[in-house]
């Protein structure tokens, strides 16, 4: 019998890829943007303070209406990218948001003027609810180009690095893959085999990773293709822009200092002897004298193997939100209930798993890829957390107070997973199950902080080869990528050859003028992890800091949202409690073997 499909119900948006609706938002959008243009352009630098917020709040609504139209383009080809009526209506609005944004490009030009001209407008008492965001403003001032160049920034871009974006995120999801499970050779979309990269069989993980990554190295001159050009691409621009390194917009966008990241950096490296400690032991626990590549997030051998129905992950993630409050679980009941979730993997669907911001609706939508295993019920608690974060700030602030950095955006998912880990042991029946659990905890967090890591390393790496006029073939690439893994990972894993290629599949590498992608989310576990100790230090009282946290959106910076829940993350010595959590578990764990023993 046929599982029923989840899909999301996208009709509140528009009812359908056709509707008249459509052509009929297209073409106000574009009146709007001509009426604004007329009113503003030119006369931005010279507006006093109450007129600034008008013109501030007519943008705004510019952006909740427009949005729609982005949102629901960008979200059925992510949904059905093979469908021709998907993939003109994509193509359609992703042109016109490239026409807006050179009509638009004004507006932050001149408004950048104005800030620089005058600073302290931002500290205007009638602009308060925009102060951080003006703040922001300022610090891109130095890096603006002319509004000619900037036009032509967005009009290279739109067949140039994001054609590469859509090439890597079109092969990876219009190819079959035949991997041997359970020894039956099957044909396999991308989201299906790659769900099985933490099979129980061992030799279903092998074949799995040597089908997908096998065939990625085939193509490997295509991906070096694009990820070269994008990187080099991004050089020019950087030096366009005067920034003083290819990470500079980074930290600016993430709205944090190098400092701080610095910090973070050595902190993880200077403890990833603690990750390779914990592949040491779960290779003991699987009996293998050495992890292979294959075995890093494979559940432990003697573990229950369940697999979670999509409701019985619904009930789970339900529970772990409602058990830290009640009310706290609103936003996520109600993505289940008006059906803002697609989690039904299938052919021209985009793998793995986003939650996208829907702010006319106080809410969000979410695709997922579930194929019923305890990752993929992380997954969702992980998603359905971005989804409580868009739930707050978008009932607490304007639309650009929700421009909210990588390194503050994770704060509500990373959290979700923890409270699903606490519920998740309190249920425990035996020390196996607990320690299954554990490992999941451990297999996950260890990817984020240490693995993340090496991707941070590995993107430094490539803009020093092209700084020294190196040339990024596929082969120099795959060793800039081993040669960061490894700095992680030491003696602790063997790995397959066809490994080298594993950086080609990670789409944040692709992305069009954003890069550096990858160290907000080692930020966001370490912050985290060190954010849930307070809540185990506080118990309820903990809520409403969390809640103001959270519905702060990026109406103040991440310091500042650090201080409403009692955290310094510009303290050298902060991030070494976030690992410390980290050891912690490998502590339990540690003592759940022990205990093992004890009991046969």
């Amino acid at each position: 019998m046929t599982k029923p499909e989840i899909s999301w119900d996208l009709t509140e948006l528009f009812p359908s890829v056709n509707d008249p609706s459509i052509e009929k938002s297209l073409n106000e959008t574009k009146a709007f943007a001509e009426t604004f243009e007329k009113a503003y352009r030119g006369k931005i630098a010279n507006l006093d303070p109450t007129k600034l917020l008008q013109c501030l709040r007519e943008l705004e609504s510019f952006y909740v209406k427009s949005g729609d139209l982005s949102l629901f383009a960008g979200l059925s080809f992510s949904a059905n990218m093979t469908l021709p009526e998907v993939q003109a209506l994509y193509d359609r609005v992703s042109k016109l948001e490239a026409e807006l944004g050179k009509q638009l490009a004004f507006f932050s030009l001149e408004l950048g003027s104005l800030v620089k001209a005058k600073p302290e407008i931002i500290q205007e008492p009638v602009l308060a609810g925009y102060r951080h965001m003006l703040e922001r403003v300022q610090l891109r001032v130095p890096h603006q180009l002319t509004e000619i160049e900037e036009q032509l920034v967005i009009e290279k871009d739109q067949f140039g690095v994001q054609a590469w974006e859509e090439l890597q995120s079109k092969w990876l999801n219009t190819r079959m893959f035949d991997v041997m499970v359970l020894e039956e050779k099957k044909s396999l979309s991308y989201g299906e085999a790659n769900g099985l990269l933490s099979h129980p069989d061992r030799a279903t993980r092998e074949s799995a990773n040597r089908s997908v990554y096998g065939l990625l190295g085939k193509d490997g001159e295509i991906f070096s293709a694009a990820l070269r050009s994008i990187c080099n691409d991004w050089v020019t621009v950087s030096q366009r822009r005067k920034y003083a390194s290819p990470m500079e917009s980074s930290l600016i966008s993430n709205d944090t200092q190098e400092a701080i990241i610095g910090n973070l950096l050595h902190a993880v490296e200077e403890k990833a002897n603690a990750y390779r400690r914990y592949l040491k032991l779960k290779a003991k626990l699987m009996g293998l004298s050495l992890l292979g590549n294959h075995d890093i997030v494979a559940p432990l051998p003697d573990a229950h193997e369940r697999k979670f129905t999509f409701e019985e992950a619904k009930d789970l993630v339900v529970r772990a939100y409602s058990r830290f409050d009640p009310s706290y679980s609103a936003a996520i009941k109600e993505m289940f209930e008006k059906r803002r979730i697609d989690a039904t993997p299938r052919f021209g669907k985009r793998n793995g798993a986003f939650c996208a911001s829907w702010f006319r609706g106080k809410s969000a939508f979410i695709l997922d890829n579930f194929n019923g295993t305890l990752n993929d019920v992380y997954t969702l608690a992980h998603e359905l957390g971005h989804a409580t974060h868009d739930y707050y700030m978008s009932r607490s602030q304007t639309i650009m107070n929700t421009s909210v950095p990588s390194t503050v955006a994770e704060t509500a998912s990373i959290f979700g997973e923890l409270l699903l880990t606490g519920l998740l042991i309190s249920e425990t029946k035996s020390d196996k199950e607990q320690k299954a659990i554990l490992c999941q905890v451990l297999d996950e967090s260890g990817m984020t902080i240490f693995q993340v890591t090496a991707r941070v390393w590995f993107e430094q790496a490539l803009y020093k080869s092209i700084q020294q006029g190196e040339y990024l073939d596929y082969k120099t690439i795959c060793n800039h990528w081993t040669k960061a893994r490894d700095r992680i990972y030491g003696d602790a894993v063997t790995w397959f050859p066809e490994m080298e290629a594993e950086w080609t599949m990670k789409p944040h590498y692709y992305m069009a003028n954003y890069r550096f992608y990858n160290y907000p989310y080692v930020y966001a576990q370490m912050f985290v992890y060190t954010l849930y100790e307070r809540y185990l230090e506080e118990g309820k009282a903990f809520v409403p800091k969390l809640v103001k946290a959270l519905s702060a959106g990026s109406s103040m910076s991440p310091l500042e949202i650090g201080k409403i829940v009692g955290l310094n993350v510009a303290d050298p010595s902060f991030w070494m409690g976030g690992l410390k959590v980290f050891e912690r578990f490998i502590d339990d764990l540690e003592k759940n073997v022990q205990q093992g023993k004890l009991n046969e």
